[in-house]
């Protein structure tokens, strides 16, 4: 799958990002919260015992600890490309006495966080029962070769759970925002697309749904303050170098507040999750038909 235009992004910005948000980024991660909360509860519909698990593309390991408290026996290893992130993760696993690091020990191995590129990953073949990844894709702009390092790493047998974003995330803002100058929202891949890329990587059965959620700002520049703390503000290759003109901004703020419903603005976020399975069947060729499950759920309430 080649990378299409839109989808270009410029990874040495991202890892700066990724980097400077790590000290504050926990302060804007309710979206990772809420979608980790719905795929871990996924996993109560997965018969799965796994010895060891990746959260591939980590961060500050808040979904490590979710992880632990499932799988108290399991291995885990977090993954993440900007390293400050993973030493936010460690200081978010150590236990902070003594009498509670035994008791830790007891409970759950603890987490081995390695720092690493999610399309070369330094794991063994096989080596893997189970990788999480909440919200890494955003931030790749071709996931085949990701899926493959995933279906690699995997054993057979194994699990990938995985979260992302669909194209209608942002929806307002982009529509609000001069589009004249460059890309000034970023994008997102598309569902069928990814699900394409998982079976081509050697992925079966694939099962994703898609649900729009709807969170509301008083204020835009309060949208702008979440996205810059998540390092979620737009990185595509071909966004606008230059800040638009002041007649721009006050046009596209006065766009969005015509949007205004009791004294909010709303926000569209495309939630994609999906998991697949490594088997040892042989991947579909390109004339094959292969099954790709989707199931949308209904338009969920606004959320503040």
């Amino acid at each position: 799958m080649g990378t299409p235009p839109d989808f270009r992004l410029d990874h040495a910005l991202l890892k700066r990002r990724f980097a400077r948000a790590a000290a504050h980024c926990d302060e804007a991660a309710f979206l990772v919260r809420e979608i980790a909360r719905r795929m871990d509860e996924r996993l109560d519909y997965m018969r799965i015992a796994p010895k060891c698990i990746l959260d591939l593309g980590c961060g500050t390991g808040g979904d490590l600890a979710r992880l632990a408290e499932r799988y108290p026996d399991a291995e885990r290893l977090g993954i993440d490309f900007a390293p400050p992130m993973l030493v936010r993760a460690g200081q978010r696993l150590a236990p902070s006495r003594p009498g509670l690091r035994r008791l830790w020990r007891k409970s759950a191995p603890p987490a081995r966080l390695i720092a690493a590129e999610a399309a070369q990953l330094p794991l063994a073949d096989a080596s893997v029962s189970l990788i999480w990844s909440n919200l890494l894709l955003p931030a790749v702009d071709d996931p085949l070769p990701v899926f493959r390092e995933m279906h690699r790493t995997l054993e057979d047998g194994g699990l990938l759970m995985f979260s992302t974003l669909g194209p209608d995330t942002l929806c307002e803002l982009r529509a609000a925002l001069p589009a004249h100058a460059g890309e000034r929202v970023h994008r997102f891949i598309d569902m069928h697309d990814i699900g394409d890329a998982l079976l081509r990587a050697g992925f079966s059965d694939p099962v994703m749904d898609m649900e729009m959620l709807t969170l509301t700002y008083a204020r835009l520049d309060e949208l702008f303050d979440d996205l810059r703390a998540a390092a979620a503000n737009n990185a595509a290759a071909a966004r606008a170098r230059g800040l638009a003109g002041r007649a721009d901004w006050a046009r596209a703020r006065a766009h969005y507040e015509t949007l205004r419903r009791d004294a909010r603005l709303p926000v569209s976020v495309e939630i994609i999750q999906g998991h697949a399975w490594k088997t040892d069947r042989p991947a579909p060729r390109r004339d094959d038909r292969a099954i790709i499950q989707f199931h949308p759920r209904p338009a969920s309430a606004p959320a503040d």
